[in-house]
């Protein structure tokens, strides 16, 4: 990466760099910047994602179920036409 771009940007971001920190930083992100051109050298996948492990069946049916009886819980709370009172909101 140029050391014209590198001192821009650190102007730009408010950040003063001595002459050996504009030099090893475009070094820097010169290196970062060839890798990025490796990845993109890279064959595409075609599949959904790419995962080690199998996922299969993460979801299951939703079956309502009763697990309580509604009137118990209910008996020692008070009620009105079987609605839970709460506070007020304002």
């Amino acid at each position: 990466m140029d050391k014209q771009i590198v001192a821009r940007v650190a102007k730009a971001s408010h950040i003063q760099l001595s002459e050996e920190e504009l030099e090893k930083y475009s070094k820097d992100l010169g290196d970062i910047l060839d890798y990025f051109a490796i990845l993109d050298e890279a064959p595409n996948h075609d599949g959904a994602g790419i995962n080690p492990v199998e996922i299969a069946d993460i979801l299951r049916e939703d079956v309502p179920e009763e697990k309580f009886e509604s009137s118990e819980l209910l008996k020692d709370m008070k009620t009105y036409d079987n609605y839970i009172r709460g506070p007020k909101l304002v």
